[in-house]
């Protein structure tokens, strides 16, 4: 009499899946948008701190360079530390080192000790990316992951959009030093939010039922595999266009570093986070002194861009994951064609801040589509055990470049102006469009054969 009661009781916990991923989701994006403002408040802060300490614009570019460059270093050793202590330990203490380096820039009196908390910075925000995209992977099914990595990068520049409204208040009320001391707060909080939330993986949740973990698991791959079947079916002209193909899964450290495609993402994702850091780094400067605006009219207008990035990636995630039959390539092509284009129209801006606040505002869409592609992947070929490898190598080839792209600037704009500054971002744009047409679009379809053959293996093994 009480078993069927136990097997309806156990149907109904399987039939009414709990949610809990898409609260890891709020909890990594509200995070991120903390570490994105922690590095992007020094943009807000320059034009104000150059009076303090006098430098010339190369100096200035090398200086926000110096975060991007101990960013980029720290990404191999962040992948191993994830690997060996898990991502719950290493990333809640990233997030109190980041913190902490946020508060000492507020505390500095010289201009060496600033470039040291920069280079700390960068140093103890390295292990956050490729955390995030870590859960991701684990905590989220093949057909969100795009999704899921869009609301992850939205948060890169939802970060840039609060930046300059509440960086620009504060200079206004105490001055620009507030501004790290202001932002050091939250993170230290959210990191044991983290800690006591979130498991290293779903599994090893108690919030996690065995509904939802069905879903992670994907244990119905067979009607995935058929749904990407008829998707690639449907689009025989993008899949040439695009070089989609099956591709063997990397299951090693070595054949992660011999992979053309992942090299290949990278280096795409270097040009187009040096757009973006350029834009990070250099727009509140322009606005002030190319444009006049007024302090706090340079930080709405300033946010712009960062807006319409939050819509972006999104949208691009979104777009590859129920549009395009998780299709990344699509995301990337489309937003190296479409900045080029928007950085040749930034040449000739216009000076009336709503005017030039739309333009910003499209630029930043146009230039966030295909971020979240970069990010998923690597997800679809390399196993998840060598994921944070793949990971931590695409993300410091874009980190390498969102390093060069500022100091570039300032040597751009030492000898020549502002003009060649959106020529170069346009060129280096046209550039990725032509690197991200070398890779293929791997073909999901063999992994969740093979996938379906090991489910099955498994179960006659159980019977």
């Amino acid at each position: 009499m009480n078993t069927p009661s136990a097997e309806a009781t156990a149907s109904s916990t399987i039939s009414k899946p709990t949610r809990y991923r898409w609260f890891v989701a709020a909890l990594f994006f509200v995070i991120y948008t903390i570490a994105a403002a922690d590095r992007a408040n020094l943009g807000v802060a320059l034009p104000f701190l150059r009076k303090e300490f006098p430098m010339s614009n190369s100096e200035a570019g090398g200086l926000v360079s110096l975060f991007l460059i101990a960013y980029a270093v720290a990404q191999l050793p962040s992948a191993w530390l994830l690997s060996r202590f898990g991502v719950r330990k290493v990333f809640s203490v990233s997030m109190i080192l980041t913190s902490a380096a946020t508060a000492l820039t507020g505390l500095v009196s010289s201009l060496a000790a600033l470039k040291v908390c920069r280079l700390g910075l960068g140093l103890a925000e390295g292990p956050l990316p490729i955390g995030v995209t870590t859960t991701i992977n684990h905590w989220f099914p093949s057909k969100e992951k795009g999704t899921a990595s869009g609301i992850f990068l939205s948060a890169v520049k939802f970060g840039p959009v609060l930046t300059p409204i509440i960086g620009a208040a504060i200079v206004s009320i105490w001055g620009w030093k507030e501004i790290f001391i202001f932002f050091a707060i939250p993170g230290i909080l959210l990191s044991v939010v983290w800690f006591f939330a979130v498991a290293n993986k779903p599994s090893e949740s108690r919030f996690v039922n065995p509904g939802e973990l069905a879903i992670i698991s994907e244990r119905t791959v067979g009607g995935d595999a058929t749904a990407t079947e008829a998707t690639s079916a449907a689009m025989p002209r993008l899949d040439r266009f695009i070089r989609t193909r099956e591709e063997p899964m990397l299951e090693t450290t070595g054949s992660v570093f011999r992979s053309w495609n992942i090299w290949g993402c990278a280096l795409g994702y270097c040009f187009q986070l040096g757009i973006s850091s350029v834009l990070l780094a250099w727009i509140p400067t322009y606005l002030m002194t190319v444009k006049h605006f007024s302090v706090m009219g340079m930080g709405f207008v300033a946010a712009a861009p960062w807006v319409g990035a939050v819509i972006g990636n999104i949208l691009g995630g979104l777009l590859s994951d129920r549009v395009l039959g998780k299709r990344r390539k699509p995301g990337m092509l489309i937003s190296a064609a479409a900045t080029a284009v928007m950085m040749y129209a930034l040449i000739s801006s216009p000076a009336d801040p709503l005017l030039y606040g739309i333009l910003l505002f499209t630029t930043g869409v146009m230039l966030s589509i295909g971020y979240s592609a970069y990010m998923v992947y690597p997800m679809q070929f390399v196993a998840k055990q060598k994921f944070p490898v793949a990971n931590a190598i695409v993300n410091m080839g874009g980190q390498l470049g969102g390093a060069a792209t500022p100091f570039i600037t300032g040597l751009l704009l030492d000898n020549y102006g502002w003009d060649p500054v959106f020529g170069f971002m346009a060129g280096i744009s046209c550039l990725t469009f032509v690197i991200v047409l070398t890779i293929s679009e791997p073909l999901k379809v063999a992994t969740t054969r093979r996938a379906a053959l090991v489910v099955s293996g498994n179960t006659a093994a159980t019977r």
